[in-house]
């Protein structure tokens, strides 16, 4: 029985964007439904497939995974030779590290920033909460890839990575300012086919959820 990922709209949902890019780069083979976060039979069907009733959820069999880390973790022990975690014991414990306090944190950046994939490039101004988170995740990435030597955080793309997916676009689309460590990491990134092929599904979509669009009543889009 193949793996089934569902996930809410490419063009607003970050935490489906995590698991499905890193099962997309590391060759692992699902299926996925596409549910709009907005649906009016959203909450039922996810229900239905997990208690939290948010998305991704991960079905393998009658194993069902929800939270985007948690759903890394399980792929990285399902399929060890993906290396989504790095093999060194001290890297690893940093890219669990960084991944966890991508996954608690940063409220501000993602208040101000929601991602939003067809938008086109177009500054706004950052507000406090939102300056220190970009100057904390641009320290982050520039020390791992000091470390690795890159082009991703760890070296080859990994988990850690995929958690960090969702701001490589925040940034992008909003134009935030970084250092020439972080912008190249976001090249490398944004250069992956897989990176590529959600962008174009994103932009096919024609859902537009008023709360992430922050130019609205205007929905600006490529």
């Amino acid at each position: 029985m193949s793996l089934h990922l569902v996930i809410g709209n490419k063009n607003y949902s970050s935490w489906s964007f995590r698991p499905w890019l890193a099962m997309k780069v590391a060759g692992i083979a699902f299926e996925e439904t596409v549910i709009s976060l907005e649906a009016k039979d959203f909450k039922a069907r996810v229900l239905a497939v997990s208690g939290a009733g948010r998305v991704p959820v991960l079905i393998d069999g009658v194993t069902h995974i929800w939270e985007s880390l948690a759903i890394l973790e399980y792929l990285a022990e399902k399929f060890p030779a993906a290396g989504l975690w790095p093999r060194d014991a001290a890297a690893r414990a940093d890219a669990r590290a960084i991944s966890s306090e991508m996954h608690a944190g940063f409220q501000s950046l993602r208040r101000h920033l929601p991602m939003n994939v067809w938008r086109p490039v177009k500054s706004r101004a950052l507000d406090d909460g939102a300056k220190a988170d970009v100057t904390r995740i641009d320290t982050i990435w520039s020390d791992c890839r000091a470390h690795s030597g890159g082009p991703f955080l760890f070296g080859a793309f990994g988990a850690a990575d995929a958690m960090y997916a969702p701001v490589v676009w925040r940034f992008h689309t909003y134009a935030v300012e970084v250092s020439a460590s972080a912008r190249a990491y976001m090249d490398a990134m944004m250069a992956l086919p897989a990176w590529r092929e959600w962008r174009d599904a994103a932009r096919r979509e024609t859902w537009v959820l008023p709360h992430d669009e922050v130019d609205w009543p205007q929905v600006l889009r490529e």
